[in-house]
């Protein structure tokens, strides 16, 4: 019996503990350090009217879970938020409530771009209560600013012990002026190489991880512009480590370089239907990354904009824009379950 006893305790130490192999894995994503981008949001307009009627955080209700657990939540805020300022002379002028904001941050949105063609709809002025309201709210931002250091400075999260950079950028702006300057207050512009790629390489020396956020290409247009391929690629030649788009209201595909994802445009996601674009502006998806030991990993998950709120949809939904973003990517294929890799 006691031999018995012996050998049980042996075979017992033997044994690992439960979670010991399976630990591992579990410490290793542990480390892993998720990302959620989501395209445009709007809040004036339609959207302004839903969230007056339902309240601030109507248009996130469905979507918020999935941004909450991500270690950084990012998109892009196509408006200035103020109640001052004048309205540019252009056909669609946007201007959001402060309070608005409030759904951003219960959406969990860890930080915006404001590099976009609706930034200084109503002013400079607009332009940087907007910067104002964000930091009242706790919400990064990155793209406008009250000079061009400020402007291009990116924003900033470490996650896990590293340092993550998101930078803004638009080459979609209503002119010069618009432009942010040594002393005057705008937008980080794209329509140079320069400042932005120089503004890529700081960060990228200062930083783990560099991303780039940029408002360009041409609206309703199911494929990119040939300046924004080769800008993505001095991009990433300058040290990007993942480069996101929108501005064209409607998805655009997928192309990997140097084996790092371009997302050429994300389409919408809070905002009014689109009566020149038609259906297409209303499809729209979640760009998800991780990071991990073994580099960086994507997938999408497609959602569709009913009354300005985007939804998590079911399976034929979920198939046809797998499809339609398969069919839009270049060298990048994309699974039945959304995951995003490189074709060799």
């Amino acid at each position: 019996m006691r031999r018995f006893a012996m050998i049980t305790m042996l075979l017992l130490l033997l044994i690992p503990a439960p979670g010991v192999y399976g630990g591992t894995s579990q410490a290793q994503a542990a480390d892993n350090i998720t990302l959620t981008f989501a395209g445009d949001i709007l809040l004036d307009g339609f959207v302004g009217e839903q969230i007056a009627r339902y309240g601030v955080n109507f248009p996130f209700a469905k979507v918020a879970p999935a941004l909450q657990k991500a270690d950084i939540a990012f998109a892009n805020l196509e408006t200035p938020v103020s109640v001052r300022g004048k309205a540019a002379e252009k056909t669609f002028a946007f201007r959001s409530k402060p309070t608005a904001l409030g759904g951003l941050k219960y959406a969990g949105i860890d930080g915006v771009s404001l590099a976009n063609n609706h930034i200084l709809d109503y002013g400079q002025v607009a332009m940087l209560d907007t910067l104002t309201h964000l930091d009242r709210y706790k919400i990064g931002h990155t793209g406008a600013g009250s000079n061009i250091e400020q402007a291009y400075k990116p924003y900033v999260k470490t996650v896990k012990g590293k340092r993550v950079a998101i930078l803004g950028a638009s080459r979609v702006l209503s002119g010069p002026s618009w432009y942010a300057g040594k002393t005057s207050p705008g937008a980080a512009s794209a329509y140079t190489a320069e400042p932005l790629l120089g503004a890529i390489r700081k960060s990228a020396k200062e930083n783990d991880y560099t991303i780039v956020y940029l408002h360009w290409n041409e609206e309703f247009k199911d494929y990119p512009e040939p300046y924004a391929r080769t800008l993505a690629k001095q991009m990433i030649d300058s040290g990007a480590d993942i480069i996101l788009g929108a501005h064209s209201h409607c998805l655009m595909g997928i192309e990997y370089y140097k084996h790092k994802p371009i997302y050429y445009s994300l389409g919408n996601f809070v905002f009014n239907r689109s009566t020149r674009g038609g259906e297409k502006t209303l499809l729209s998806m979640l760009a998800d990354f991780t990071i991990s030991k073994s580099g960086i990993s994507s997938r999408i998950r497609p959602v569709k904009i009913i009354g300005g709120q985007p939804n998590f949809m079911g399976e034929a939904y979920n198939k046809e824009t797998i499809r339609r973003m398969n069919q839009l990517s270049f060298n990048a294929k994309i699974a039945a379950d959304g995951a995003v890799s490189e074709k060799l």
